[in-house]
């Protein structure tokens, strides 16, 4: 090899700062040439496994960067004060962005390489259970991820059209290709989920367990139940204006205390003490106060929420109970009103604006409706186990069903069974009328739809894998916890609400990034953290290597997502043509001619 050239180079790194660096180049002296008729030429080794050809920043920059913004979530500006900051290192933020999209570009390939042990490390487990879901925001920017359930690592990740059958199943054929086929799908209750599922069951040579999802499947339910009912109830307390007009007695209350309410406040818990029923309401300030203060206790009527969601709480519900709760309290006082004229006058205007609510005779079958829906629900939850009746108990919480053994499972499973018989009988007896009939057909045709896919979370491992069974979770709270996780993340670093451009703009591989938190998934990757700007920088080596010897020189990426056929009706691409002054301007010339 003779020396060609030498040439100064700038290369910024954590490990050296921002520097010129010298680089020899030698050529072969026979001038042998690669099979692209390129001459044989020698670079700096090690200056090639620091930085990318041709460029400036080094891997471990990009490795840093991508790292900072996918799991600390910081926004661009922050890591450019940092690395100046701290490494002196200038940096636009344009090239922050530049080096993320590698980041993500070599973390994907890095996992498409590195599926043969991800897939080995999978069966040594025993298999693993597929988590499926999609999310979106505003309807745009649908991301589909694919879980292995029992690792908690994300396999796949796709950003498709929108959440079809024939979008998502390529995507997890091509996983399923990869890392192999799955012991079972947990899959939510949406059609082009299920049509999906189905579909790529049986396209698998393999006996895969079909799975719903008990939370979906119990809100499915519940929304069906109570909806109808549950709108008309809401829609008449909202006429009613009871919010506003318990609110706004609350706050002229609290000005007519003035400042004298930290006072009075403190007088409050003696009234409240064990007392003889009939004890009238004290005079003055007090009066106020209490009076205040059952009219905050109405207006607080979310506390009673449990689970913080619909169906399983409903809070309209709520705030009618504690409208005829409160009803009574203050029937009970107007029959001996209280002597003081203006605790006399708020405690009536209180019952004026309960009395829009209990006196209701509209609202009386509405609400009986309801209950009896309400409990049929209930019923159903208690028998499914989900969620659990006490979600303050220690080591639990509403999205914790956890079940401790297949014993479990299978008495669960009888115990449904057993309730689904005891519907049917309810639905045959006479004193059945036609609203709860409804409420029970409405039960046994979810559970003839989805129950055969309610159970099979016990999953037998074969022999190499220790043998026994393994439970599959029993809800797709993996992948909702995800989704939301990763959102609050794009939250913090953009400062937005709503994510609909964020997301529609985000590749689909930052939803591997998640998996760098998961040890042994880091250690099949690169083996540490510190060892991924080494793998990236091996993965440009073997990519140039093929370009010179005549191959394709593109990075690996899944092949799936050149299959989608676009089915949004206005995607991002499509977007700027469809609103371009030139499109306009001929529609325009078109309709005067």
């Amino acid at each position: 090899m003779d020396v060609e050239k030498t040439r100064l180079r700038r290369v910024a790194t954590l490990a050296h700062g921002d520097v010129a660096a010298r680089e020899t180049f030698r050529v072969c002296r026979a001038r042998c040439t690669y099979q692209d008729g390129t001459l044989v030429r020698q670079r700096s080794g090690q200056l090639a496994s620091l930085v990318p050809r041709g460029e400036v920043f080094g891997y471990d920059m990009i490795v840093h960067v991508g790292l900072q913004r996918f799991l600390f979530h910081r926004q661009r500006e922050e890591i450019q004060e940092e690395l100046e900051a701290k490494y002196g290192i200038a940096i636009s933020t344009g090239s922050i962005s530049t080096l993320v999209r590698r980041f993500l570009h070599f973390l994907e390939a890095l996992h498409l390489v590195r599926a043969p042990a991800l897939r080995e490390a999978l069966q040594s487990d025993g298999g693993w259970p597929l988590h499926v879901d999609a999310t979106g925001e505003g309807g745009r920017g649908t991301l589909l991820v694919l879980f292995a359930g029992w690792n908690h690592w994300v396999l796949g990740a796709s950003k498709i059209p929108t959440e079809r059958a024939d979008s998502i199943l390529p995507c997890m054929n091509e996983v399923a290709d990869r890392f192999g086929n799955p012991c079972s799908v947990m899959r939510d209750l949406g059609r082009a989920m299920r049509v999906a599922v189905a579909a790529f069951i049986s396209g698998r040579e393999d006996d895969i367990v079909e799975l719903s999802c008990h939370l979906h499947f119990l809100k499915d339910v519940g929304k069906d139940l109570l909806d109808a009912g549950y709108g008309v109830l809401r829609t008449m307390l909202r006429r009613a204006n009871v919010r506003a007009r318990l609110g706004f007695l609350a706050r002229e209350l609290g000005h007519q205390l003035g400042t004298d309410i930290a006072r009075v406040r403190l007088s409050l818990p003696g009234w409240l003490k064990p007392q003889e029923d009939g004890r009238p309401l004290p005079r003055g300030a007090a009066g106020l106060a209490t009076v205040r203060l059952l009219t905050q206790w109405v207006f607080d009527f979310h506390e009673d929420s449990v689970y913080r969601t619909y169906p399983f709480d409903r809070p309209w519900l709520d705030l009618h109970d504690r409208c005829l709760q409160a009803h009574q309290v203050v029937n009970d006082y107007l029959r001996h009103p209280p002597e003081d004229p203006a605790v006399a006058r708020s405690l009536r205007r209180l019952h004026r604006t309960l009395d829009a609510v209990a006196s209701s005779e509209d609202l009386k079958p509405v609400v009986a409706s309801l209950r009896m829906r309400t409990a049929l629900h209930g019923e159903l939850r208690d028998t499914l186990r989900y969620p659990p009746a006490d979600p303050k108990q220690p080591g639990r919480s509403a999205s914790d069903p956890h079940v401790d053994s297949k014993e479990e499972l299978d008495e669960i499973h009888r115990e449904l069974d057993a309730y689904e018989t005891l519907l049917r009988k309810r639905r045959s007896e006479e004193e059945c009328d036609e609203d709860q009939g409804e409420a029970i057909d409405l039960v046994l045709d979810h559970l003839e739809r989805h129950g055969k896919s309610l159970f099979g979370h016990a999953i037998v491992l074969p022999p190499e894998a220790g043998g026994g069974t393994r439970l599959v979770a029993r809800t797709n709270n993996l992948s909702e916890g995800f989704f939301h996780v990763f959102k609050q993340g794009e939250r913090r670093r953009s400062g937005r609400k709503v994510l609909t451009q964020d997301f529609e703009c985000l590749p689909a591989a930052a939803a591997l990034t998640p998996n760098l938190r998961k040890a042994d998934y880091v250690s099949i990757l690169c083996g540490s953290l510190e060892g991924l700007p080494a793998a990236f920088a091996a993965l440009d080596a073997e990519r140039l290597s093929a370009l010179r010897d005549g191959q394709s020189g593109d990075l690996p990426a899944p092949t799936a997502r050149r299959s989608l056929i676009e089915s949004a009706s206005i995607p991002a691409a499509d977007r700027r043509l469809v609103r371009s002054e030139a499109l306009n301007r001929r529609i325009r010339i078109a309709g005067r001619s």
